[in-house]
Parts: C-alpha cells; structure tokens; sequence
C-alpha cells in the first residue's frame, strides 16, 4: 500500500521544548491518521528528524510498502536522501534509526522538500503538542 506521510516538527528556541505533528493519507489522498506529540528538550533538527522517523515507522505499522515522505525541512530530506552530510551525532543517531526502520521493513520511500507555507498544519499542530505537552 502506497502512503503520504507529511510531517513537521519544532521547538520554540535551540534547543526547547519541542513538538512534532505526522499526518498520514493514502493513495487517494484520504486522511488516514493525523497525530502530534510533545517530545520534551530537543534542538529543532531533532525535533524534525524525530517526526520523520515516527512518521514512518507509523506508516510501516499501519502496512504502508511504499511511502512519499514529505517535510517543510530542506535539510533533513537532503541528509535523508544521502545528498547532505550529517554532521551532529544526535541526528546521526535519529537517521541511522530511519535507515534501520527502512531497511527492516523493506519499503520503498521517497523523499519530498515542500514550502512551509504548503506544511501550515504541520507547524500549527507542532505549536499544540507544544503548548499541550502531550
């Protein structure tokens, strides 16, 4: 099954309490799951990276075997697609634990920069795991 997973993640200073937001649809854009989280004391890559990653371990669970990731974070979709080095060891760490969710599961991803202006909700929900704490 084919999944869009967009995600967006943040934190108000670097590094803060941070927030991330994943929401999924399936081939026909049908709204599947849409969830946020708190994640405590993170720098905003961090922030960015974790909801990469939970994205699409949420995508594996829910069967997706191929899966357009796509983020308002140019930075993290060129280190996750091998176009950037990554030079922080905590985001060394969050990107080996993709790579291992990818190549455990065997899907197929791809890899989608888009504006943050296309990305709002992400950023809104990001802000209410925030404010919420949850």
């Amino acid at each position: 099954m084919k999944l869009s997973v967009y995600t967006d993640g943040w934190s108000r200073w670097n590094p803060w309490p941070a927030g991330i937001w994943v929401y999924i649809v399936d081939e026909n854009h049908m709204e599947i799951e849409k969830r946020y989280k708190y994640l405590w004391e993170k720098t905003n890559n961090e922030a960015e990276y974790t909801g990469a990653l939970l994205g699409i371990k949420r995508a594996v669970e829910l069967g997706g075997t191929e899966i357009d990731l796509y983020m308002d974070s140019k930075l993290v979709i060129e280190q996750l697609s091998g176009k950037w080095k990554i030079k922080k060891a905590e985001l060394q760490m969050i990107h080996k634990d993709i790579a291992e969710c990818i190549a455990n599961s065997g899907i197929k991803i791809v890899y989608h920069w888009i504006p943050r202006e296309k990305n709002k909700e992400a950023d809104r929900l990001s802000n209410v795991a925030m404010d919420k704490q949850q």
